[in-house]
């Protein structure tokens, strides 16, 4: 059984494809990459399956998530301090070392 449950443009030539399959006669659900080129059409090895034992955990995690959390997460991310540079000076006879 193959449900495709939604996709989500990536860019001009990919899609994420999330989807509920059977692999191997087990149930899970299937988040892959989706490409369309003139090369090759077709899923790619990238992406993940959640098996549907451990689908109610993955659930709980994606709904733990808010909207808010979202909208920090893309202006509040943590960057390093930015370290003032060094002031440097252009070599004149006083700061020349003595040689």
């Amino acid at each position: 059984m193959e449900k495709d449950i939604g996709r989500i443009n990536k860019n001009d030539q990919s899609d994420i494809v999330i989807r509920i399959d059977d692999f191997s006669g087990k149930r899970g659900l299937t988040i892959r990459e989706f490409v369309t080129s003139e090369r090759y059409t077709g899923f790619t090895k990238a992406g993940v399956r959640i098996s549907a034992e451990d689908f109610p955990k993955f659930k709980e995690m994606i709904n733990s998530v808010t909207d808010e959390d979202m909208v920090s997460a893309t202006t509040d991310v943590d960057t390093p301090e930015e370290v003032p540079k060094e002031e440097t000076k252009e070599p004149t006879q006083e700061n020349l070392p003595d040689y």
